[in-house]
């Protein structure tokens, strides 16, 4: 699989990520060997990034990871986590149940609520956020470290977790710094006003949504900076577009599902599956260095190397700019 290096850092990822958060049992529950089986069908498959983060499980993900990937050859894959919130355990009751909460489902979550999150970007934060993190993985390093969702708390991101982040690159602890969001405009200011390596922009470059071609995409380019893709089925609705199906986190409405029919005659016309020119649209953009794609399960991942494989003519994309469903790159 090819890869590429993330802005100046020389930090490799391969087109294909791996994002974690499934195994960290978002929203339904998955047994640990179907969790272990799917990072070694992408491992088979050739990728080699793969990404994760506190908040994903409350720590599932990175324990679950972190085993999965500690007997393959540690400079032979790239790893990434967040920062921004601490786990911190809640308090047990006789019963054994944790401040009542029996689950972590109110934040998308299958499993025990045996941790809180607290958000925290301060420069101890930064620091605590990530030896903990090497707690749960069992893993000697960490490549790239993204600040997690800081839109609520961006003045503090700016200003503390940022230079943290600046500081632990220079002294060779990570070799790549960023964000991670699900929306483009904190993230150009990233790239903007700081020196990050990469930003991770969740569904914000899809076939339903180019928000970060407006300034985003151009700035990194200029730049010499790289964007990591995610989010490219818009939480579904670009894998299986039909009434139910969810977009950004709920179910889509009828507008937004006529369009993503309209998109899929299209592909389909050109014979593409729709989940094919999906993960082949974000590569469009010279500054996109990698797609990353949740997976949970062995099938999950393979069908997106396999889609990943499919070849897309360039007609395909022609006749979705001349139909008003994409915009020109």
């Amino acid at each position: 699989m090819l890869s590429t290096e993330l802005g100046r850092s020389g930090c490799p990822v391969t087109g294909l990520s791996f994002g974690a958060a499934g195994i960290g049992n978002l929203y339904r529950a998955v047994p640990e060997e179907t969790a272990a089986a799917a990072v070694d069908a992408a491992w088979d498959a050739g990728v080699r990034y793969f990404d994760t983060a506190p908040h994903y499980g409350l720590g599932l993900s990175e324990r679950r990871l972190g085993a999965a990937l500690r007997d393959r050859p540690r400079d032979g894959f790239t790893l990434s986590t967040k920062v921004g919130r601490i786990l911190e355990p809640v308090e047990r009751h006789g019963d054994g149940a944790a401040d009542g909460l029996a689950d972590d489902l109110a934040h998308g979550f299958a499993t025990p609520a045996t941790h809180r999150r607290r958000w925290d970007f301060s420069a101890d934060g930064v620091r605590r956020s990530i030896e903990d993190s090497l707690g749960r993985l069992g893993l000697d390093r960490i490549d790239i470290v993204y600040l997690h969702d800081p839109d609520d708390h961006g003045e503090q991101a700016f200003r503390e977790a940022y230079p943290a982040l600046e500081r632990l690159r220079a002294e060779g602890t990570v070799r790549a710094i960023g964000a991670g969001m699900n929306q483009a405009g904190m993230l150009t200011r990233f790239l903007r006003d700081t020196d990050a390596d990469v930003v991770l922009c969740a569904g914000r470059f899809t076939l339903l949504d180019q928000r970060a071609a407006q300034q985003l995409l151009p700035l990194a380019a200029a730049r010499g900076r790289s964007v990591v893709i995610g989010g490219v089925f818009n939480s579904g609705l670009l894998a299986d577009p039909k009434p139910g199906a969810a977009y950004d986190y709920r179910p889509a409405d009828a507008r937004v599902l006529e369009r993503a029919l309209r998109v899929k005659a299209v592909t389909e016309r050109h014979g593409v599956p729709l989940r094919a020119a999906a993960l082949a649209f974000p590569f469009r953009h010279p500054a996109v260095a990698s797609v990353l794609v949740g997976a949970c399960s062995p099938y999950e991942i393979e069908d997106a190397a396999a889609m990943l494989a499919v070849p897309v003519p360039e007609e395909l994309w022609t006749e979705l700019e001349e139909e008003g469903l994409v915009q020109p790159v």
